[in-house]
């Protein structure tokens, strides 16, 4: 039978600060959980809180050095390093651009699922007007747009460099703007 430990806070807190993995082993075994569920309160995504929390745990695991008792309780401290990075997550540039990909992926399926088959895949009008475009221009856009390839699968698929993706797909929405300017007006 495995023997069970129990540390007070400082017994704890004594065997952390000198770096004990069985101490860390029980750090995390008592207080993961509660953080997970802070932390999820938060972000609101599995997947990412519980990737936070590893992200938490091992910053407190390098920073343990930083706590101290006379400032506040362990957990305290490691609820504050919790929400601090969860906070950054969701102020992060990485995370807004992935909210707004969800929110483009749920308005692409409401359009998908509310129009008719001859509309699904080009509920903007748009392909029509992609024959003006230069070829390459034309075959990255229907690969992105219409066939749902992303910039980096286009580059291995036609084996041409990312960043000349990239230049590319900009040239080909810059003609279009210039193309479809007549019809915004």
């Amino acid at each position: 039978m495995p023997q069970i430990l129990k540390y007070t806070e400082e017994e704890l807190v004594a065997l952390l600060k000198s770096n004990d993995k069985r101490a860390f082993e029980y750090l995390y075994d008592h207080y993961a959980a509660a953080l997970y569920a802070v932390i999820l309160k938060k972000i609101d995504d599995s997947a990412l809180a519980e990737d936070i929390l590893q992200e938490a745990f091992v910053k407190i695991w390098n920073h343990f050095s930083a706590y101290n008792a006379s400032k506040g309780r362990l957990f305290t401290w490691m609820l504050n390093i919790c929400r601090n990075l969860a906070i950054d997550t969701l102020r992060s540039k990485s995370f807004k651009n992935q909210s707004k990909i969800q929110r483009s992926e749920k308005a692409v399926d409401f359009i998908s699922n509310n129009v008719n088959e001859k509309e699904k895949f080009d509920a903007l009008g748009i392909r029509i007007h992609l024959d003006r475009l230069a070829h390459d221009q034309k075959q990255i856009v229907n690969m992105a747009y219409f066939e749902g390839f992303t910039q980096d699968e286009i580059s291995k698929k036609l084996d041409i460099p990312l960043g000349t993706i990239k230049t590319k797909m900009r040239a080909a929405i810059l003609a279009l703007k210039k193309i479809l300017q007549p019809y915004v007006e």
